[in-house]
């Protein structure tokens, strides 16, 4: 949405209306430095990251113009990435309405049930190119799933203990309602917005149950205590995007900062797809339990964490489909997820596996593995203008060096990886179970309050409208 001008709802004075992409902005900077304060490790990965990219993008002129030309070079140092766990679909909900402020929309479902965590989730996003490119905030955002509860007693605790807290501020509920109606907000009442709103991601160190409640909501499951035990959501990390996450990994170290054992995703390659994760193991926290005031009961607590990522190419189903096959082919020959004695052996394997992968951009165009950004070339100005090109012409301009193309990047996430991450960095084996035949996109897109954007669809619409633009300067 533009910037617009209304007439005052409180006065005769006309208003001007702040975009979403200002809004988004000012809380990912905000909630930034928000988590730098709560978890100082943060901002040295920050740090760390900021320094790799500049070494990256001197060294490399064909990554630099890469990123010039996608528009993606000026949104890098900015790009985060957050996660947060609700407890009820109430907080769905409300989070759907709390974003779409920012101008963030549910897309995608994420079922991380089958990979042994009893959520399911999307990802609030920009859904447009120059949105994205002016605030590529995103937060992946899960729904604890109670009915996978198996102990009935504790279940019905859980669902009491939820029902009975609010996690959004009055104020921050009254100024949704606000934007909702009046269509935006203004830059006061957006920075008062952004500031209620960040009350709900914020670190909380008194619980809001006792010791032994959560003892047994961890005894269930991490997260689940991590979810049901505190006042609200607090973020649990937030995530920079490097330009070469194997640097990361082995650089990390000497800036005193734990990594995990193993790159999530998949392998290095020429040309990266994806998405590749790593992290520095959770923090160990105080915790202040409820009790009676005279024996308050201390404690600890592990959930937070920095991750950060690589992004690589958007995957069509097909090119999704191939990638699943060789990474359970990979996990599978291993016994499971990747452990700190297996993960050399891990990495030997999973890259041997991808070598059927194909890895240049020409091939994973031609055999529709993966989604472009489609251009334009000077030729093109010359071409004749004895036919009317249409689609079925892409491939043949693409070959006379009419058309050129760029990797449009994947904006999403991967529920595996997710897992693979929570388990490694929190030293759990949850992550090994498993919940059967689980999967409910009904389910949470009726809490959520309406339907999801398909990922594949998004990107697929993405592509065609490069290629229409650029078949209307040829035909011009």
């Amino acid at each position: 949405m533009s910037s617009k001008n209304i007439q005052g709802s409180f006065n005769n004075t006309t208003e001007e209306f702040v975009s979403p992409e200002y809004i988004r902005n000012r809380f990912s900077k905000i909630m930034s430095n928000m988590y730098k304060e709560e978890v100082p490790l943060y901002g040295e990965l920050l740090d760390l990251v900021h320094d790799i990219n500049k070494d990256v993008l001197s060294e490399s002129k064909e990554l630099k113009e890469h990123l010039d030309r996608t528009g993606e070079k000026t949104r890098l140092n900015m790009e985060r990435h957050g996660a947060i766990r609700l407890g009820k679909p109430y907080e769905l909900f409300t989070m759907r309405r709390l974003f779409k402020v920012m101008g963030m929309y549910s897309v995608g479902y994420y079922d991380l049930a089958t990979a042994g965590v009893p959520v399911h989730a999307t990802a609030f996003r920009a859904i447009e190119s120059t949105a994205l490119n002016q605030a590529p905030f995103r937060v992946f955002t899960s729904l604890l799933r109670v009915d996978l509860i198996d102990n009935e007693q504790l279940r019905n605790n859980v669902e009491t203990i939820l029902e009975n807290r609010q996690i959004f501020t009055e104020k921050a509920l009254q100024l949704i309602d606000q934007s909702e109606k009046e269509g935006g907000l203004t830059k006061e009442d957006a920075e008062t917005f952004v500031q209620e709103a960040l009350e709900t991601f914020r670190w909380h160190d008194t619980a809001t149950v006792d010791y032994e409640m959560y003892e047994a909501l961890l005894n269930q499951h991490r997260l689940i205590a991590d979810v049901v035990a505190f006042k609200g959501p607090h973020i649990n990390h937030l995530t920079p995007r490097t330009l070469d996450i194997d640097k990361v990994q082995i650089s990390m170290e000497a800036r005193n900062i734990p990594p995990k054992d193993n790159i999530e995703g998949p392998p290095a390659r020429k040309c990266p797809i994806l998405l590749r994760q790593t992290s520095f193991k959770a923090l160990t926290e105080k915790v202040t339990f409820k009790n009676n005031v005279q024996n308050e009961e201390m404690g600890e607590h592990k959930a937070r964490f920095g991750e950060i990522e690589q992004r690589g190419a958007a995957l069509t189903q097909k090119g999704l489909d191939l990638y699943h096959e060789l990474l359970n082919k990979t996990r599978k020959a291993i016994g499971g997820s990747p452990t700190a004695e297996n993960a050399a052996e891990y990495n030997q394997l999973l890259a041997e596996n991808f070598k059927v992968f194909p890895d240049n951009y020409s091939e994973l165009q031609s055999e529709e593995l993966a989604y472009f950004h489609y251009f334009t070339t000077d030729k093109a100005k010359k071409i004749a203008k004895d036919k009317k090109y249409t689609k079925v012409d892409i491939n043949q301009l693409l070959e006379n060096d009419y058309l050129t193309i760029e990797p449009m990047v994947y904006e999403d996430f991967l529920p595996v990886s997710a897992a693979g991450i929570f388990a490694s960095n929190l030293g759990t084996d949850d992550a090994k179970r498993e919940y059967q035949g689980t999967s409910n996109q009904e389910l949470f897109e009726n809490d959520l309050g309406e339907p999801v954007y398909k990922l594949t669809k998004w990107y697929e619409d993405m592509q065609d409208e490069s290629i229409v633009k650029c078949l209307a300067e040829i035909n011009a």
